[in-house]
């Protein structure tokens, strides 16, 4: 280590070996209120003061979730936080600790580690959330796991599978922005032209797909609404309603027109041919919640009407409908149904 603890510059991770990137990692995190034993244990203590505690684990992988040459180190990091703790907001948790396994090539440099931390703790003090320990190894290439932790606080968790006919379905968050994001950013790798990149007008989508901005704090406003359903939009708004309507029995038919298209996702849409509305059905990185709330409940500020649960078919439920029809190319992410060099 250089001086007051900093990697000499040009530094590897060879260079620096297991223990000290987990010194110079660390030393960049703060601990906030539920962390009661941090970094430097064999474990970690956090404070679960409702006596339960909200679980979920997500994994990146370069190539597949990220490219280095479409975000920076620090944007990894962001999005790798963003994933998990939206997560935990969807069941109407608050998010409060995370853990992070992260492995690499010995020649990664320690800069781009240390800038993913960064990015991965200022994505959870927005949350309110604290980045509470973890793991690192080596491995061919970038990898990286990440477990979140959530608070309850005194209220039952929001499922699934409690959606019931007459709810209004509501959206918290913008939609379409991030799969926007990433069209540009393909098109302009498939062609080799930077104006797909660099045109202003689409400044804001390719920031989407970067640095995702869930709404975390309305997890928990939701369900103190009441919500009876709930999930954080990841492999596409019609394919995580679908999950909705099958585990609820329950059929779901959107509005188009609730949809509120920026000009920027129209240009977008345009200039590569592709209706935005297809983004906005089928993109899921923006991390939003949507929820089913009950009838005559006012949906919270922030919050849009975008449709209603109706009655289902059967056990299984009838699926999503967009303006009372099936839509068609809208079917969402599918990680063993995509190529494994799509970063999304």
């Amino acid at each position: 280590m250089g001086s007051h603890g900093r990697p000499p510059a040009g530094a590897t991770l060879r260079d620096l070996g297991e223990f000290g990137l987990i010194e110079a990692v660390t030393a960049r995190f703060s601990h906030g209120r539920d962390v009661l034993v941090g970094p430097g244990d064999d474990a970690a203590v956090l404070a679960a003061p409702d006596g339960r505690v909200v679980v979920t684990t997500d994994l990146l992988l370069e190539g597949r979730h990220f490219r280095r040459d479409w975000s920076s180190a620090v944007d990894v990091g962001h999005k790798a936080a963003a994933q998990n703790l939206a997560d935990v907001a969807s069941m109407g948790a608050r998010p409060t600790g995370l853990f992070l396994g992260f492995a690499a090539p010995g020649d990664l440099a320690v800069d781009w580690a240390l800038a993913m931390a960064d990015g991965m703790a200022e994505e959870c003090a927005q949350a309110g959330a604290s980045v509470s320990g973890g793991d690192v190894s080596s491995a061919d290439s970038i990898m990286l796991g990440v477990t979140a932790l959530g608070d309850l606080q005194g209220r039952p968790p929001v499922l699934r599978s409690g959606a019931r006919p007459g709810d209004a379905v509501v959206l918290a968050g913008r939609l379409g922005w991030a799969q926007a994001g990433l069209a540009l950013l393909t098109a302009g790798s498939a062609a080799g032209d930077s104006r797909w990149v660099d045109d202003p007008r689409w400044k804001e989508l390719i920031a989407a797909h970067r640095r995702p901005r869930p709404p975390y704090a309305l997890g928990p406003v939701l369900a103190a609404a009441g919500a009876h359903a709930m999930c954080d939009v990841s492999d596409g708004l019609v394919a995580d309603l679908g999950h909705i309507a099958v585990a609820s029995g329950v059929s779901i038919d959107l509005a188009s027109e609730a949809f509120l298209i920026d000009e920027a996702m129209r240009s977008a849409g345009a200039a590569l041919d592709v209706d935005p509305l297809r983004w906005v059905l089928g993109g899921g990185e923006d991390h939003p919640l949507v929820a089913c709330l009950p009838p005559g409940v006012t949906p919270p500020a922030g919050c849009i009407v975008i449709g209603s649960v109706l009655s289902g078919a059967g056990s299984a439920g009838a699926g999503v409908t967009v303006d009372g029809e099936r839509p068609v190319g809208s079917d969402g992410w599918d990680h063993y149904g995509q190529s494994a060099t799509d970063a999304s």
